[in-house]
């Protein structure tokens, strides 16, 4: 009975001897395996396990290194060449893919910034990129435009999610909108160029006219909103942005919405005349999916599945 143990993840953390933000890290790339009670994060001692004797085997044969996009790839089995690769960062997408590989489609994962999606889209690397990049007054149609000068694309929503600020349990530094983020006392974190996150950072900034070397804490990059989350609740820095949907995750932290973003999958036209393209258009107006991301609270699936405009 003691390999059924339930684990925090602080007891985790504590076994594998690193932080709490880098469990929460392992647990967004898939390397370890967790369950949820309510908004609880849960492990098995035999997950705890299994990591461990994963990494024992990788150190073993090579070092861990940084990968381009194809060999991030999680390619089936018999190693086919994908027929539609998506790129994106949201667990959705995950869900998406492995939908399509049930339709019969030999789909594929990457996980770019919304910035590399497009740029990769462009190079014919991915066939669908997810994005969620704000320009002030829309999202996406106008990177699009020039990220993908001259190539007919369709921007096909997922989900509309609240963007907002990450703040330790009860607000302690009565942080309220973006002109905090040029308080000396406020120290902050941020994700690394090309993120969504930072462009509404940096955009932000400019309007508010507060220069990024003011904004104490501006180059700490941390790898995704879940790490960002964990980094504030356990007081590493007072604020960072993230999406709603991770701040219920998370205990010791309380969000501060600030702007409602719209995530889209930008799809070429030539792609949707295609069997693949008509089969990833059904797969997201299926009522069968629809149930399975309703399941992820903070998020809003008012037009999953439609078509918002032409590029």
């Amino acid at each position: 009975m003691a390999q059924n143990k339930s684990l925090s993840t602080q007891e985790v953390a504590d076994i594998l001897h690193v932080s709490k933000s880098t469990i929460y890290d392992l647990i967004r790339r898939g390397e370890i395996h967790s369950y949820k009670i309510g908004r609880k994060v849960r492990f098995t001692q035999d997950d705890v396990d299994a990591y461990i004797a994963r990494s024992r085997h990788e150190h073993s044969t090579r070092p861990v290194q940084t990968v381009d996009t194809h060999s991030t790839l999680l390619t089936p089995p018999e190693q086919t060449e994908p027929e539609l690769i998506i790129s994106g960062q949201d667990v959705v997408l995950d869900i998406l893919a492995n939908f399509l590989q049930a339709e019969g489609v030999n789909a594929a994962r990457t996980y770019l910034s919304s910035f590399e999606g497009l740029l990769s889209l462009y190079q014919d690397k991915v066939h669908v990129a997810a994005c969620h990049l704000y320009d002030g007054q829309d999202f996406n149609a106008s990177y699009v435009r020039t990220m993908m000068p001259g190539v007919p694309a369709v921007l096909v929503n997922v989900s509309y999610r609240t963007q907002g600020f990450y703040v330790k349990k009860g607000n302690p530094k009565g942080i309220t909108g973006w002109a905090d983020l040029g308080r000396t006392d406020i120290s902050v974190l941020n994700r690394r160029p090309g993120s969504s996150a930072r462009i509404v950072m940096d955009m932000q900034l400019k309007k508010l006219g507060i220069p990024r070397v003011n904004v104490n804490g501006y180059n700490r990059i941390m790898k995704s909103h879940l790490t960002m989350a964990a980094a504030i609740a356990e007081g590493e820095a007072d604020v960072a942005i993230g999406t709603e949907r991770i701040s219920r995750q998370m205990d010791g932290i309380d969000f501060i919405p600030l702007l409602e973003e719209r995530y889209d999958l930008v799809i070429r036209k030539d792609m949707l005349e295609t069997e693949t393209g008509k089969k990833l258009l059904k797969s997201l107006n299926s009522p069968v999916f629809r149930r399975e991301v309703a399941h992820f609270s903070g998020n809003d699936y008012r037009d999953l599945g439609r078509i918002i405009t032409e590029v």
